[in-house]
């Protein structure tokens, strides 16, 4: 698998083995070698390769977000009027700075943007959501509340 492969081809005991590492990364390598039926040193030579590859691109853990105050779940919708680069490289920095903000994505369609921002209440929110608007003008900009949390992973199906 070399780094340039735009899409590296993983056989079934790569994929068993990505499943497990999704599931719990914390696991051993000789529990994911028993889980997947194979052995230790196979089984660290394929995640070293998929990491290499960049399948894996990296392993860390998920914090409940109460936990750190930070409960409330808002999704932000934005439309822009300005499309030049310069309010561009701003919007993204703005974003890049905000350690609120879980997930950015560029939308086709009436919205341009939509966030995933994690605050501890509507308070928080708002403080998010003026710092947003002091370093770069948005259009139009609409929070929805997430009342519940029905499904939430990052388990991609293998």
């Amino acid at each position: 698998m070399a780094h340039d492969d735009p899409q590296p081809k993983l056989d079934a005991l790569d994929r068993r083995i990505l499943g497990e590492l999704q599931t719990d990364s914390g696991q051993s390598l000789d529990e994911i070698a028993r889980k997947v039926g194979s052995s230790k040193t196979p089984v660290w030579n394929r995640i070293r390769k998929m990491r290499e590859a960049g399948v894996i691109r990296q392993q860390t853990v998920i914090v409940d977000p109460k936990a750190l105050d930070r409960g409330t779940c808002f999704f932000v919708l934005i439309r822009t009027s300005e499309h030049e680069a310069d309010w561009q490289r701003r919007f993204l920095n703005a974003l890049m700075k905000r350690p609120e903000v879980l997930e950015a994505h560029r939308l086709a369609g009436e919205i341009d943007y939509i966030l995933k921002v994690r605050v501890a209440d509507a308070a928080a929110y708002d403080v998010f959501y003026q710092a947003l608007i002091s370093d770069v003008r948005i259009f139009n900009v609409t929070a929805l509340l997430s009342m519940e949390e029905i499904k939430a992973t990052t388990v991609l199906p293998v």
